[in-house]
């Protein structure tokens, strides 16, 4: 049950569940689904945004998503590589071209829905013209990043000569190819998804998908509670012969803190990421813990370009778009500046209780590829200031407690005061923590920092239109790990309503040294590693994003959990043996 991802009413009980702990008449014959019912917080209070694999990206949707679809490949979970054959994956084998730039993938026999019908290649190009239909504008499809509209990388086409059979043809012999080809393309069922791709977005099964196959289908969805999936007595996957809960509840909870009551309470059995000021009363419980390497890490990321007039980065022709300059954040060195007033090293001991690692870069401190003799941006506010000086926006009335105003600055007429709104999703406490201390460090240089927790769906909107000014968020490391940051910092995932560079960021050097840490020749990682090294120098130098820490990494089952077993970043691996045990 792995899927390859881009990362609230307290005093609820078990009752409240009782009625979606049903299964299908089909199973009541069976040893299927009799295990109980697995119920998990989705802290911040949260709505899924979409259950349709195509377009869900929040990790609430992925949650859900992933208990429910299938992958095209899957990773071995203890190796943490692609292999063939995997549980819950469509593909069986494949071949690579001696150029590398061909891969003909082939389909395991006997796949249905659960209706019934074929899984086929069908399902897989459907997939894929939804993609190429989001790259155009059409719909907010996550994976258009592997569409290049250059032409240079990325993917070029996918055929499908047969039921069972997948080509895709690359630009280029790319390191980064399986992971890239498997977030993009998603089986759904095509034969009940709509055939205008435009209408994608409003299309009635995004949020109560009646076909699919993996351990779980579709239960309920109740906007502003929970999403409950329930046992499919017909997975075909199934790791022990037959899918054990009898369903999976992922309930809508207000904050962080109300998350980790309901699991000690035990009003919920599984904890993906306790709130760092609690999770030594999580370790001190009788909870099943497991602690990794932190893959999960938050950043303050700036629009870069004019948030009046929303452009990509190219248009359906390749070509670069004028995209303007964000009046405040446009000036590399007032990124900076802000970056040297931000005392990070507070923040991990504030906000997350001494439980994260400092970020330097865009690469996580767990991975292969970090630089470990990059060191981090040092806190000094008075080179912040001096900075702010030389960028032009000045201290005109000797008061720090008062906005600077331009005078000369690079895209702001004089007179424009140093001012802009900042946007976290709220109900995280850790976020909230950090954007306070955020508007109040940037306060004492003379920036003004409207600080707002917003609803994260919101946000989204948001971010997808490219019409904020800064948010604080985070990012969860793929699975299996790689650094490749083609995803988010090159001008081919600018797209305005659907693509992970929201901010806008276009150095060329980038981008061309991004390509080529994924066409390095055998793709072995201490000859990759030292491109990533110097592209986080890169990074730290033009601060699209403030990065800020890696939180540790830490997942819990009540103790009445048969079963849980997890890897770093694969939770639910296993989640179709899981089981509640009786007392």
């Amino acid at each position: 049950m792995n899927r390859i991802t881009k990362l609230l009413a307290f005093g609820v009980g078990l009752s409240l569940f009782a009625a979606l702990a049903v299964v299908p008449a089909s199973a009541q014959d069976t040893p299927c689904c009799q295990g109980g019912t697995i119920i998990e917080g989705n802290f911040g209070g949260q709505d899924v945004a979409s259950l349709n694999p195509i377009l869900g990206s929040d990790t609430a949707s992925t949650r859900v998503i992933g208990l429910m679809f299938p992958a095209f490949l899957n990773p071995d979970p203890p190796k943490g590589v692609f292999a063939p054959n995997q549980p819950g994956a469509i593909v069986s084998t494949w071949d690579v071209s001696e150029d590398g730039k061909t891969y003909t993938f082939h389909l395991r026999d006997g796949l249905t829905w659960n209706d019934g019908t074929p899984i086929t290649s069908a399902d897989v190009i459907y997939a894929w013209k939804a993609v190429q239909a989001g790259a155009q504008g059409l719909n907010s499809a996550v994976a258009t990043f592997v569409i290049d509209p250059t032409g240079q990388t990325g993917i070029l086409d996918v055929q499908a000569p047969d039921d069972k059979t997948v080509v895709v043809t690359l630009a280029t012999a790319d390191c980064t190819a399986l992971k890239n080809i498997a977030g993009a393309l998603t089986p759904v069922p095509s034969h009940v998804m709509p055939t205008d791709l435009s209408t994608l977005d409003d299309w009635e099964g995004n949020l109560a998908p009646k076909v699919s196959w993996g351990p779980f289908n579709f239960g309920e969805f109740r906007p502003g509670e929970q999403v409950s999936v329930v046992g499919n007595p017909n997975y075909s996957d199934a790791l022990q012969g037959t899918v054990k809960p009898t369903s999976y509840v992922y309930k809508n909870v207000p904050d962080q803190n109300v998350l980790t009551e309901q699991f000690l309470a035990g009003e919920t059995n599984v904890i993906d990421g306790p709130p760092v000021g609690r999770r030594a009363d999580v370790r001190a419980s009788s909870a099943q813990v497991f602690n990794y390497p932190g893959n999960s890490w938050d950043y303050l990321s700036f629009n870069l370009a004019d948030p009046n007039n929303p452009q990509s980065a190219y248009d359906a022709n390749g070509n670069p778009i004028d995209q303007g300059h964000h009046p405040f954040f446009g000036d590399v060195r007032v990124r900076q500046a802000l970056a040297h007033a931000i005392d990070v090293d507070s923040v991990i001991q504030a906000a997350l209780f001494g439980e994260g690692t400092r970020m330097t870069s865009f690469v996580i401190p767990a991975s292969w590829a970090y630089d470990t003799n990059l060191p981090p941006i040092s806190y000094d506010q008075q080179v912040a200031s001096q900075m702010l000086t030389d960028a032009g926006w000045i201290d005109d009335d000797n008061d720090p407690s008062t906005p600077r105003v331009a005078k000369g600055a690079l895209y702001a007429p004089d007179g424009t005061k140093a001012e802009f709104t900042l946007y976290t999703n709220d109900g995280n406490t850790r976020r909230t923590a950090i954007g306070t201390l955020t508007q109040d460090e940037l306060g004492q240089i003379g920036v003004k920092v409207d600080f707002q927790t917003i609803d994260f769906n919101t946000i989204l909107k948001l971010q997808n239109a490219q019409t904020f000014d800064a948010i604080i968020l985070g990012w969860r490391q793929g699975f299996p790990d790689d650094p490749d940051p083609t995803q988010l910092f090159t001008p081919q995932a600018d797209v305005v309503g659907s693509g992970n560079n929201f901010t806008s960021y276009n150095n060329p050097e980038m981008t061309a040294l991004a390509h080529q840490a994924v066409t390095v020749s055998g793709c072995a990682p201490e000859d990759r590693a030292p491109i990533y090294q110097k592209m986080q120098e890169i990074f730290q130098q033009d601060l699209p994003y403030v990065p800020l820490e890696a939180q540790n990494g830490m997942y819990a089952a009540a103790a009445n959990v048969n079963g849980f077993d997890p890897y770093p970043s694969q939770l639910l691996w296993n989640v179709d043996t899981w089981d509640l045990k009786t007392p």
